[in-house]
C-alpha cells in the first residue's frame, strides 16, 4: 500500500513539474537570470520533497503552484513595464570598452578579473587587446564586440582600416521610449521623434525595438514587420 502511495506521488510530482515547467516556457533552459534560476532550483526541490510526502502531498503542491505563479506574474510585469526589468532581471554592466577596463563596473557585477579572463577565452579571446567592448549581461553571461580588424572576414589582411565598433544603445524597446537611454546619448524626445517621422513612423509605438550608435545612426524594428 506505501509502495502505491510514493508511486502516486511520484507521478503527481512530475506531471506538477512538466505542466509548472510548459507555463514559464523555455527560458528556463535558455537563458536563466538571477530569479529564473532560483525558482528553477526551488520547484525542484519541492518537486522531489513532493514524492516522498504521502500523508499531505497537497502542501508542497501548493507551493509549487505559488513559486511558478509568482514567475509567471513577474514575467507579465517586466513584459508590460520594461522600466521594471533593471529592478527584477538587473541591467548589462560594461566591463571593458576601447581598452579600458572599468574597475567600479566589475564590483558592482561581482566579477573578479580570473572570472572576466575565463569568460573571455571561453569565447576564444586570450589577447584581451582583440576585444573592443565587453558586457556583463544580466543572466551572468558576456557579451564581447570585437576590434573591427579582428573580425571575421579578416579586413587587416586586405590592408583596410575599418571604423572603429560601437556599442548600441536602445532607444526605444515594446513601444516605449527609455528616457534616460536618451539622455545618456545626448538626444532628446524632440530629436526622436524627428528621426521617428522621416522613417515613416507616427509615434514610438509603433517601433518594437530602436536602437542607435554613437553616431546616432537610429535602427528601427517595427511592432509589425
Amino acid at each position: 500500500m506505501e509502495f502505491l502511495k510514493v508511486l502516486l506521488t511520484s507521478l503527481l510530482s512530475v506531471v506538477a513539474l512538466f505542466l509548472i515547467a510548459k507555463i514559464l516556457g523555455h527560458k528556463q533552459m535558455a537563458q536563466l537570470d538571477f530569479f529564473d534560476y532560483i525558482t528553477g532550483i526551488t520547484i525542484g526541490s519541492i518537486a522531489a520533497e513532493l514524492a516522498t510526502e504521502l500523508e499531505d502531498p497537497w502542501k508542497p503542491l501548493i507551493s509549487m503552484v505559488v513559486y511558478g505563479s509568482v514567475a509567471v506574474v513577474l514575467s507579465l510585469v517586466t513584459g508590460k513595464f520594461p522600466r521594471s526589468r533593471k529592478y527584477i532581471n538587473g541591467t548589462p554592466t560594461i566591463l571593458m570598452n576601447d581598452g579600458n577596463l572599468y574597475r567600479k563596473n566589475f564590483k558592482k557585477a561581482k566579477l573578479d578579473l580570473s572570472e572576466f579572463m575565463a569568460l573571455c577565452r571561453q569565447q576564444g579571446y586570450f589577447d584581451l587587446s582583440e576585444i573592443q567592448s565587453a558586457v556583463f549581461e544580466h543572466n551572468g553571461k558576456l557579451s564581447i564586440l570585437p576590434r573591427s580588424v579582428k573580425r571575421p572576414a579578416t579586413p587587416e589582411d586586405m590592408n583596410l582600416t575599418p571604423a572603429p565598433a560601437c556599442v548600441y544603445t536602445e532607444l526605444i524597446m515594446d513601444g516605449r521610449i527609455l528616457d534616460g537611454n536618451l539622455k545618456r546619448m545626448g538626444l532628446d524626445g524632440n530629436w526622436l521623434q524627428k528621426a521617428l517621422r522621416e522613417a515613416g513612423y507616427r509615434n514610438a509605438k509603433e517601433i518594437f525595438l530602436g536602437v542607435c550608435d554613437q553616431s546616432h545612426q537610429l535602427a528601427l524594428y517595427p511592432l509589425d514587420p
